[in-house]
């Protein structure tokens, strides 16, 4: 058996923390090694799996991360997470989907392309404070935080990005900067651990690269039975996904769902890497 663990130039032999599967997997007779996506050096089929694990620029190169999706599944090249899954989740607009499952999610408003962007028409008038992003991106990417007395320079910044992107436009929820963002991880759709990550004071963005802190949780019950029914609403079978959420007043409020490349906190939960890697040769058999 021969996997390739996805990832990109910037990371050519993945991180740290995702370098421990090849070991480990190797203890399981499975060779793995790291494949940037974009080479066009690699013949994919001389691989039996691919799974995705640091595509950290996909959203970067958007036609050229979707004609490679292509590619792969007309070659019949099995992936984990499934490509129906990916071509899915790389762009946010599922939020809309899941909420209309029933699920909880952040206040948002989902704005297609448009060359005639008009903030002030779409965000509600008890807004205070918003947030806008692309919906297909990650890690921050081109997003802001606003006061919505300044929705009119933030709409002349965003009056271009509009015409290529669809946007969300989401209510800035106070509890990220004191309560943080809470991941709910999941390995072959069983929970396996949770992380707390908080952002620096005074600012909103809880990735590491920020100065985010964070801290391995156990979460209750409840919550975590609320997160797995978000992953529930998935009918395929998932390698992982992690749910991402802010929780306020012991509701979960979904902020996203991972199912692409997300950080699994492999060193912040001791045998969460071995979960993982049992996951996958669950999946594989």
């Amino acid at each position: 058996m021969k996997i390739a663990l996805l990832t990109c130039k910037k990371l050519p032999e993945l991180t740290a923390a995702d370098q421990l599967l090849i070991p480990e997997l190797a203890k399981r007779n499975i060779v793995a090694k790291p494949v940037i996506w974009s080479d066009k050096t690699i013949n994919w089929s001389d691989y039996d799996y691919l799974i995705f694990r640091n595509t950290w620029d996909y959203f970067e190169k958007e036609t050229e991360f979707n004609l490679w999706l292509d590619q792969i599944g007309k070659l019949g090249i099995k992936t984990l997470n499934p490509i129906e899954i990916i071509k899915q989740n790389k762009h946010k607009f599922y939020l809309r989907e899941m909420e209309k499952q029933g699920i909880l999610i952040l206040p948002t408003v989902f704005i297609d392309k448009t060359s005639s962007l008009n903030l002030a028409e779409l965000i509600p008038s008890h807004w205070k404070k918003a947030v806008i992003k692309p919906a297909f991106s990650a890690g921050s990417y081109l997003t802001e935080v606003f006061e919505v007395l300044n929705i009119q320079k933030i709409n002349e910044d965003y009056k271009n990005i509009a015409q290529e992107k669809e946007l969300l436009l989401q209510e800035f929820m106070p509890e990220i900067q004191i309560a943080g963002e809470t991941s709910f991880i999941f390995f072959n759709k069983k929970f396996s651990h949770a992380v707390n990550k908080k952002p620096v004071e005074g600012d909103f963005r809880v990735q590491s690269q920020f100065g985010g802190k964070y801290t391995l949780v156990q979460p209750s019950q409840e919550l975590i039975e609320k997160a797995q029914k978000i992953v529930n609403t998935f009918p395929e079978k998932l390698l992982y996904a992690r749910v991402d959420g802010i929780i306020i007043d012991n509701e979960l409020y979904l902020m996203e769902i991972e199912c692409i490349e997300p950080d699994l906190y492999f060193d912040i939960s001791e045998g969460a890497l071995e979960r993982f890697v049992t996951s996958i040769v669950e999946l594989i058999k």
